[in-house]
């Protein structure tokens, strides 16, 4: 648990600061636990554990990438924007962005496994598609801590004012 799940312990002007933040790092929280949902059923475990055909394992995964993708829209469209306006690490090229770039690659290669294994699921293999997870777990992980930290009360008190912030909708 972080220190934004302690947000009842928090001030309230604490809680104005932190509810970026908090809000982000509970998107993510679900992302982490879909991604580690289909790594741990994709070594086969989806059909005899968990009772899904392939078909359906893949919708899951098609669920997570289509949710991911979502999310990244979203806040390069809608938030990103905003921040960028005094956030550096917001802005184009840089870190944020550069790792969505990382992340949506990751996101497009899993497509194409989803493609190949539903059109003949005798080619599924669990050690090429939790490969394919792996090539972008830890871009993906990180990208999803350093959002939250950026996000922090702590960072965004040196760009905004705390009624700035009441006005930035995540």
């Amino acid at each position: 648990m972080n220190q934004f799940h302690s947000h009842f312990q928090q001030s309230t002007e604490d809680r104005r600061w932190n509810r970026l933040a908090i809000t982000m790092d509970s998107f993510h929280q679900g992302f982490r636990h879909e991604y580690d949902t289909i790594f741990s059923m994709a070594d086969g475990s989806f059909s005899n554990k968990y009772r899904l055909s392939l078909a359906e394992f893949l919708r899951t995964a098609t669920s997570f990438r289509r949710h991911l993708e979502i999310h990244h829209n979203i806040e390069e469209r809608y938030i990103f924007p905003v921040l960028a306006k005094r956030m550096p690490s917001f802005r184009d090229n840089e870190k944020h962005r550069n790792s969505h770039h990382s992340i949506h690659d990751g996101l497009d290669r899993l497509s194409l496994l989803i493609a190949k294994y539903s059109e003949d699921n005798t080619k599924y293999s669990p050690t090429e598609f939790r490969s394919c997870l792996e090539s972008f777990r830890d871009v993906l992980f990180a990208h999803l801590d350093e959002e939250v930290a950026d996000l922090s009360g702590e960072n965004l008190k040196k760009y905004w004012t705390i009624d700035e912030v009441d006005l930035i909708v995540i």
